[in-house]
């Protein structure tokens, strides 16, 4: 998860970003960069590959001096991780540092190339700088340039912006990334979290969904998404601690809900390639196409992400798939074929049902891929090749964001192995790439129907039963929402598939019973439609996920209906997942459960 610190103020500010910089390494990160306005006019940058030292060694060799600074650490999205690659990317006039993704860059990146632009690197975040010149070339001020700029871009991103010749201007900005902002003596500064300013300030402010910033040495004129001037709450936190925090959420779980867009973003940017419009993963010490049978192993919420994982894999890339429990798989002693690939999903790396599951099957002659969010863990060790998910660290104990960074790369991972065995053609992998990069800035658009969900809620706490429901691609979606459900809230919840509901789970249907529906328009609307009217005609109190199209078909049925963007039916698990997290922690807070800790559980399960 990439990490951003900007400061503007009256004396040198490089060795205090890179202070900035250290505090935020627990986000994982490749490359890291600083650029300031070297004599209070011109930018000036330092970059380097790797960890954080050789960005040192770097300003140790050519010191950068300068009162107005930004910083980056940077996971590897568009393009390598490679120093010309690295952030903040910079032309004469502008310098940015960017999280996020930016889900129109090719388009913005071919007209400006067709005005005579020259780009440099692979990343988007360059078309951010050179979009912006474009507009102050065209005789708009730095203000206006940046404001004209930011209207045009899609997608989720947190962003930082310094300009020639003014070293009384910062701009920030965020759309579906966090950004915050920090007051000091004489100065103020900007980062991706309090932690990343923790030694510079205890006085913050948490920017809002759309919010631009402008800041001086002792002002900030904050504008939200209307563009009207607005007032964001200064908190006092504890600067000293240097400890991960939750923000101006009232929960790590929710802030993590929210982190979404951004680190699936991240993560769906270290996999895919948009200006080819294919998926690149790291070379595969076996041959993909060789492989006959696929087996993949999990617990919990991963299990759920395996779930989704088989029916990606098995009609896209037409290859059987077994999905296992990781503290069943090898005590049943399963007969597995020579040279067949077995998938490990965890996020710690350390749980243990999972890493005996992974030496039965290696001792099966299987070849081992994992997909981990921690690195250098002991699952990693013993795998012949690691995807990594760029969550970032997750506190809350019920999985969210690194739910949806397992299915990015799992997503991922089905079109390769597909587009190897030769059932899906470039165009159709290049279809699929795109409904996957949309899916960021749609997850912030699910966010904005927190309000309604959090009123549905109130009515589910109440009951004592829920019944999740699904077909297809939201089976695993409906089977994760009651796990969550029952994590968080302590309510006894179960996910069925819609069209089981007739072989006896309908006897449960009763007027106190609330029947969560998960049913994106697509092949197999009509069919879930029609279990859900099956249950409404037995007086079931049904609350209907499903997207515009569907709302507007069926939505007037249910109690609530909760309509989230049309997406392509490929990807609808990624969105889908977010409004059953948002109902679970709002049942919760309304009972009054602890949210993050929830009793006899832990965040990783290092023992059978």
């Amino acid at each position: 998860m990439c990490g951003i610190i900007g400061i503007i103020s009256d004396h040198d500010v490089a060795g205090r970003i890179v202070d900035g910089l250290r505090r935020l390494e627990y986000r994982g990160y490749d490359s890291a960069g600083v650029a300031t306005l070297f004599d209070g006019h011109s930018i000036d940058r330092r970059r380097a590959k790797g960890k954080l030292v050789n960005l040192v060694n770097e300003l140790d060799r050519s010191p950068l001096p300068g009162f107005v600074g930004i910083g980056h650490t940077r996971w590897a999205t568009h393009g390598e991780p490679t120093v010309e690659n690295a952030h903040p990317h910079a032309s004469e006039k502008v310098a940015v540092v960017h999280n996020g993704i930016i889900e129109n860059f090719r388009e913005l990146r071919e007209r400006l190339a067709a005005k005579g632009h020259v780009f440099n690197t692979e990343t988007d975040t360059e078309t951010i700088v050179h979009l912006i010149t474009d507009f102050i070339d065209q005789g708009k001020s730095r203000r206006d340039a940046a404001k004209a700029a930011l209207s045009e871009l899609e997608g989720a991103f947190a962003l930082a912006i310094i300009f020639e010749g003014n070293n009384q201007l910062m701009i920030g900005a965020r759309r579906g990334s966090p950004l915050v902002l920090g007051y000091g003596e004489n100065e103020m500064y900007l980062g991706s979290d309090a932690i990343a300013l923790s030694h510079l300030t205890d006085r913050i402010s948490y920017l809002d969904e759309g919010d631009r910033v402008e800041i001086s040495k002792t002002t900030a004129i904050i504008f939200d998404e209307a563009g009207e001037e607005v007032a964001r709450e200064v908190h006092v936190v504890d600067a000293a601690s240097g400890a991960i925090d939750k923000g101006n959420y009232k929960h790590f779980m929710m802030k993590e809900i929210y982190e979404q867009p951004t680190v699936v973003g991240q993560t769906l940017g270290t996999l895919i390639d948009p200006l080819k419009g294919r998926v690149e993963l790291p070379d595969m010490p076996f041959d993909l196409k060789s492989i006959e049978r696929v087996t993949i192993i999990a617990c919990g919420t991963s299990f759920y992400a395996a779930m989704v994982a088989k029916y990606w894999m098995e009609q896209v890339g037409r290859i059987n798939v077994d999905v296992d429990i990781a503290s069943e798989f090898r005590y049943r002693e399963p007969v597995m074929p020579k040279n067949g690939l077995a998938i490990f999903i965890s996020q710690s790396g350390e749980t243990a049902d999972t890493l005996a599951a992974l030496r039965y099957a290696k001792a099966q002659g299987q070849h081992i891929l994992s997909i981990l969010n921690v690195a250098q863990s002991s699952m990693e060790r013993e795998s012949d090749i690691v995807l990594h998910t760029h969550a970032g660290p997750e506190v809350g104990v019920a999985s969210t964001k690194a739910f949806t960074c397992q299915l990015s790369v799992l997503a991922c991972f089905a079109i390769t192995h597909a587009k190897a065995r030769g059932t899906i053609d470039e165009a159709e992998e290049s279809r699929l790439c795109v409904a996957l990069s949309e899916v960021p800035a749609r997850m912030a658009d699910v966010l904005n129907h927190d309000d309604a969900i959090q009123t549905m809620a109130l009515d589910v706490a109440k009951a004592q039963d829920v019944i999740y429901l699904g077909r297809g691609l939201e089976y695993p979606i409906a089977m994760e929402g009651a796990l969550k459900l029952k994590e968080i809230s302590y309510i006894h919840a179960e996910g069925y598939a819609a069209g089981e509901m007739k072989h006896g789970p309908i006897a449960l249907i009763d007027k106190n019973v609330p029947i969560i529906v998960i049913a994106p328009s697509g092949r197999l609307y009509e069919k879930t439609v029609s279990n859900m009217q099956e249950v409404i005609a037995r007086k079931g109190q049904v609350y209907f996920f499903t997207d515009i199209k569907g709302a507007e078909i069926d939505g007037e049925a249910a109690i609530a209906t909760i309509a989230l963007p049309m997406l392509d039916e490929f990807v609808t698990p990624l969105l889908h997942a977010i409004p059953v997290q948002l109902l679970s922690y709002h049942v919760a807070v309304a009972k009054g459960t602890d949210v993050d800790q929830p009793r006899n559980l832990a965040k990783s399960v290092t023992v059978e």
